[in-house]
């Protein structure tokens, strides 16, 4: 058995970070998945613009769920980001099986951010007094989704 990591927070607040980290990678994980999904099944007039973006918002959920998983793991906290784990506890709405329109797919995406957004913000809160190190991630991780919230709402139009 290795040795055990030790966290250089008090056991409070890395139970409070580690819950909004752990919490972070199962909403991202989900997002991957969701984005991906949406990714190979789009059809429709906007299809490349949306395959396109659709890339641009998986690859950022993946490089944000290694950073919140690594996060986690520095302040002594295991993160689960097994398929049974991420199917229990994320808040997304499942994306359907087969093509989906490009409307469809922009309305979803729209949706999953705003909800993953709103996540992150009550987790910025909950931090600020247990881990400012963790809420300076949360709040990059929740810049950019609200950055690529915008630009998917744009898309609404």
């Amino acid at each position: 058995m290795p040795a055990s990591i030790t966290s250089p927070l008090d056991q409070e607040s890395a139970r409070i970070a580690g819950e909004a980290l752990q919490a972070t990678v199962v909403d991202l994980i989900d997002l991957t998945l969701v984005g991906k999904q949406a990714h190979w099944n789009v059809i429709g007039p906007h299809f490349r613009s949306v395959h396109l973006a659709l890339d641009e918002l998986v690859t950022a959920a993946r490089e944000f769920t290694d950073l919140a998983a690594e996060r986690a793991t520095s302040i002594a906290v295991g993160p689960d980001g097994r398929a049974a784990t991420v199917a229990q506890f994320s808040p997304l709405a499942e994306f359907p099986s087969g093509w989906r329109r490009d409307t469809d797919v922009i309305d979803a995406m729209v949706d999953a951010l705003a909800t993953l957004v709103a996540r992150l913000r009550e987790r910025i809160e909950a931090t600020d007094k247990a881990d400012q190190v963790t809420q300076d991630l949360l709040i990059d991780i929740a810049g950019r989704l609200e950055q690529l919230h915008w630009m998917w709402q744009a898309q609404q139009q």
